[in-house]
């Protein structure tokens, strides 16, 4: 059994293009297309280097051997696209033409004769030194673009955190160390074992000694010669107690010629010796 079936005949729209929701009918008449209007420029450098280190990777040659002769001519064939273009060509690109140039020019030179054990320089080096390091910054660059960026992969969230939550240790600097080092080791020697002796001394004794020596000398004797630094500490304490006492007694002067001059002790005029019994 055959069902014929009537299909809906296509609508065909009479409108070339819609402006604003508006169909128009044909095209304006006054709309004027430049030639180069639709021309692209499918590969964007970011300078002359950015440019030789595309064509080299394009070329799948080694960087520290660069076929300078197919190298510069492309590069000279983009820049003459460029121009062709009406882009306006930064100076830079001219530039390195200039020394991809050169640098051809020189290679095609007969080299000079070297010594035994000199290296000939080659006219490619700074050139192969720079497109390394510009290489280098660009890797690190795609690296440090590839990681999480605040406002693209994520966005900050603001909290309100109550203040006594928030536990601050401080920071402990060199100073603080050493302070805390010199605590120590001054607990350690207040804690060590002093062993002490007794020694007997006699005031009366040293006074004796401080008469016989100022007798032996006679008139005024420097304050500081009646010390011997050889009696230790516990010596010369009773020692000077002793001369004190002789003064409080009134057996010896003590006296200096102006203020602040050394001190001079000589016995007391018309005064009288102690008791030798008793020294």
């Amino acid at each position: 059994m055959n069902l014929a079936v009537d299909l809906p005949e296509p609508v065909i729209s009479s409108h070339v293009a819609r402006i604003y929701g508006a169909p128009m009918a044909e095209m304006p008449l006054d709309l004027y297309i430049p030639p180069d209007a639709l021309s692209i420029m499918l590969d964007a450098f970011e300078g002359p280097l950015d440019l030789l280190l595309y064509l080299i990777r394009k070329a799948n040659v080694d960087i520290l051997d660069i076929p300078m002769a197919p190298l510069t001519r492309q590069y000279l064939d983009y820049i003459d696209s460029m121009q062709v273009a009406n882009l306006e060509l930064a100076a830079e690109y001219l530039v390195m033409a200039a020394m991809l140039i050169e640098i051809k020019s020189r290679m095609l030179l007969p080299r000079p004769k070297l010594g035994e054990g000199d290296e000939a320089e080659d006219p490619r080096a700074e050139l192969v030194r720079r497109l390394m390091e510009y290489e280098q910054m660009k890797i690190a660059g795609q690296h440090l673009n590839a990681l999480p960026q605040a406002e693209r992969e994520f966005f900050w969230v603001e909290t309100l955190v109550e203040k006594s939550l928030l536990v601050r240790l401080p920071e402990v600097s060199a100073d603080d160390l050493r302070d805390a080092w010199m605590a120590v080791v001054r607990q350690a020697v207040l804690k060590r074992n002093h062993k002490i002796s007794r020694e007997e001394l006699s005031v009366r004794e040293h006074m004796g000694i401080i008469l016989r020596v100022l007798q032996e000398k006679g008139g005024f004797v420097p304050f500081a010669t009646l010390f011997d630094p050889e009696m230790g500490a516990p010596g010369l304490v009773v020692h000077f107690l002793a001369m004190l006492e002789l003064a409080r007694e009134k057996l010896i002067e003590i006296t200096q010629t102006e203020a602040f001059q050394p001190i001079y002790i000589r016995v007391h005029q018309g005064g009288t010796e102690p008791d030798q019994e008793n020294s």
